[in-house]
């Protein structure tokens, strides 16, 4: 006895040892923040079992609060999601935190509020879509990720990272098959986790998701929209804009709640004077350059609505999408609404001439490349505005560490290009087989605009209700590697056959790179001769 005593205990603490390594919580998916407002903020974690779901928080990292929330199961086994909602905290504040489930502890994240519109407090925001999973390039997120967007962002702004990022939009396919469990953990959570942890994530359903259950039991977004469709459409204040998040897909896509739901958010929108701009996100585009098959006409709906909000309003709009792996960023002809495509941060690009595109009008810039989207916001009082720029990581032939590829910058305010005048032809008999319309140069009074763009008009009677030439170019048109509108200086422009013997007007009006348009030009008119 006395030699197999102590065999015995140690035995026993053998058992107990791995035994308790085995029941052990572990952290399978790292803090990540969800619905943020200038007083609370949603923290979600998931935990390989336990149901005690603590965080404690404050603003030092002596932390000193603790608050409790909910558990909820995932996947039938014994995986817990957890989900805490921080209160009565202040606004645009930073504050420090970490998550506890047992003896499974985080470590210190920080986050910081959102401002009230009326702080007119700028701030910083993201965009990137199309991040699921190439299976050739399958650390292509981790990549853009953490030598990406983190570095950028230090490098750029200078401070902590919820000092400088306030969120991140994801319109949709966060990953390859949203039915697989793996994927959410290994493939979107992991390789964002010193992002997601400090910035609020806010996504809406790509086609890759299937609709998931999965998707909505990892994400806690606001569930302002149609009651029957929690979270399938939502939308987010931060400080001086309103974000929308959208469902197009299959399914969905024509449901009518949804259009009058928007509708009456983008009614709210306007009515608040704090509201200086609209962003709205869906994945699928309305015309795509790259990739005809992936265009959905029902997201021309979307724009159509936007596009009505910001003429009547005067509050510029966004649309982000996705689907189509590439940059793409147009403007809509008669309205101060951008198309922004923030592909691919993951996905394989969809390279030029691989499939079926088209140069359209409203697009200036198509890259087939990798990268992501910043959108910087500048809420000063009496000047709103806001800069969104193109980083780029390249792609398979052209490598590029965090290059700025495009930039526009867009005020709240309107600030009209002078008036051009309207030159030639005037008056003349010309021949009927065409003739080129030219105008004065371009001007304005405000500091730094340039001329962007030429909307010209040819029509059979005095209010143009009847047009037979209506054309408008852009100073820049990079399509399928060139640009190309290059040495175009936008004063002149050819027409079409025109009928003979007949009585024509024409106009033309600029816009500058803000989207201002002038007023339309003093009316001409010529005659074509007789064959």
């Amino acid at each position: 006895m006395k030699n197999t005593l102590p065999l015995l205990i140690l035995t026993f603490m053998l058992f107990t040892l791995v035994h308790g390594q085995k029941v052990q919580s572990s952290l399978l998916v790292s803090p990540y923040l969800q619905d943020a407002t200038p007083n609370s903020i949603k923290i979600m974690w998931q935990t390989s079992s336990g149901e005690e779901s603590i965080v404690e928080w404050g603003t030092t990292q002596k932390l000193g609060k603790k608050t409790k929330g909910k558990a909820f199961d995932v996947n039938f086994t014994d995986s817990r999601i957890h989900e805490v909602q921080l209160e009565n905290l202040k606004r645009f504040t930073t504050y420090f935190y970490r998550v506890r489930t047992g003896k499974t502890v985080s470590d210190i994240f920080q986050f910081k509020t959102p401002p009230f519109a009326s702080d007119n407090q700028s701030f910083n925001m993201l965009a990137m879509s199309d991040i699921q999973k190439d299976h050739l390039n399958p650390d292509k997120f981790s990549e853009i990720v953490n030598e990406g967007i983190l570095p950028y962002i230090k490098t750029e702004y200078g401070k902590e990272l919820p000092d400088n990022l306030a969120l991140v939009l994801v319109p949709g396919d966060l990953v390859e098959n949203g039915t697989k469990y793996d994927q959410w953990k290994d493939d979107f959570f992991a390789p964002a986790q010193k992002l997601f942890s400090e910035v609020p994530v806010y996504p809406v359903l790509g086609n890759h998701e299937k609709n998931s259950a999965y998707y909505f039991k990892y994400f806690s977004l606001p569930k302002n929209g149609t009651p029957a469709y929690a979270e399938h459409w939502w939308y987010k204040d931060y400080g001086n804009t309103r974000i929308i998040g959208l469902n197009s897909n299959e399914g969905y896509r024509d449901i009518e709640q949804q259009y009058t739901w928007l509708k009456e958010v983008l009614a709210e929108a306007a009515k608040t004077p704090d509201i200086d701009f609209v962003f709205a996100q869906l994945h699928h585009p309305h015309k795509s350059e790259l990739w005809i098959p992936g265009e959905e006409e029902s997201t021309g709906k979307v724009i159509k609505l936007l596009e009505d909000f910001t003429t009547k309003t005067g509050k510029p709009s966004i649309h982000f999408f996705g689907h189509t792996h590439g940059y793409s960023r147009g403007q809509s002809k008669d309205h101060k609404h951008l198309w922004v495509n923030v592909a691919s941060a993951g996905g394989a690009i969809d390279n030029w001439g691989e499939f079926e595109g088209r140069d359209y009008d409203e697009f200036t810039v198509t890259q087939d490349e990798y990268g992501f989207v910043m959108v910087e916001v500048d809420a000063t009082e009496g000047r709103p505005k806001f800069t969104l720029k193109r980083i780029s990581r390249g792609n398979e032939n052209i490598s590029r560490s965090n290059e700025k590829t495009d930039e526009i910058t867009i005020f709240a305010k309107s600030h009209k290009p002078e008036t051009p005048e309207a030159i030639s032809p005037k008056g003349e008999n010309i021949a009927f087989t065409g003739t080129t319309l030219k105008a004065g140069g371009f001007a304005s009074s405000f500091e730094g605009a340039y001329h962007a763009a030429t909307h010209w008009q040819i029509a059979t009677n005095a209010d143009f209700s009847d047009l037979i030439l209506d054309s408008w170019k852009q100073s820049e048109n990079w399509y399928y590697l060139e640009n190309r509108q290059e040495g175009d200086d936008l004063t002149d422009e050819a027409s079409k056959r025109l009928k003979p013997d007949t009585t024509y007007f024409w106009r033309v009006r600029y816009r500058d790179q803000h989207l201002n348009w002038s007023d339309w030009s003093n009316t001409l008119t010529f005659k074509t001769n007789t064959p």
